[in-house]
């Protein structure tokens, strides 16, 4: 694979995550809220609490932290397992009639994302160099959309508040986000999971 036909896989991941990992079920979850569909809405709720560990990575990346890397490869596996995992959320979805508007929404985003995990997989294991290194060969396009997205918050910053949008401020709250993420998650993992294995409970 050429340079430039890796820059554009990645933009069409960066794009389909814009989509489907926030777009869509962001107006999923406000769907199922107002529709007072419980399985949804709870599924929706945690898939947004695993998926919070993708924006982490973004501020990674726009710092050109080596860990964005790493946690680039990971989160797309946890977030698409956190719709999938779930037992009693999985038939009664799969219960609903397949003409329910939402039913089939929820149903196409669950398994474009699954797609979507499998490229970004692809991708990283092309560029597996970059996980060890960020300064080899493809690791700039990994970069780019994340940076440009840390310049446009330290422009409006500056505009709206006067203030500094820092590599070093960004490097904290990436830092302090992924702490607690980890506290959650490890506390999940021991308490939560052998307690209620593969139903949705408390997450």
């Amino acid at each position: 694979m050429t340079e430039p036909q890796f820059q554009i896989l990645v933009w069409l991941s960066y794009r389909i995550a814009a989509t489907f990992a926030f777009g869509l079920p962001l107006f999923l979850l406000i769907w199922a809220k107002r529709s007072n569909l419980s399985s949804i809405d709870r599924l929706l709720s945690i898939y947004w609490k695993v998926s919070s560990l993708y924006a982490i990575n973004l501020l990674f990346l726009s710092v050109e932290n080596q860990l964005g890397q790493s946690i680039s490869f990971i989160a797309p596996i946890l977030m698409v397992g956190s719709i999938w995992f779930w037992s009693d959320l999985n038939e009664e979805i799969d219960e609903m009639p397949s003409y329910k508007p939402i039913a089939l929404t929820t149903r196409i985003w669950r398994w474009t994302l699954s797609f979507w995990c499998l490229l970004n997989t692809g991708l990283h294991l092309f560029s597996w160099r970059c996980l060890n290194s960020i300064n080899q060969n493809y690791c700039d396009t990994w970069r780019e959309i994340p940076f440009n997205s840390f310049m446009t918050t330290k422009t409006i910053i500056k505009f709206v508040l006067d203030g500094n949008w820092s590599t070093g401020f960004a490097t904290f709250f990436a830092y302090l986000a992924l702490i607690l993420y980890l506290i959650g998650f490890i506390q999940w993992l021991i308490i939560q999971l052998p307690k209620n294995g593969r139903f949705a409970g408390k997450f």
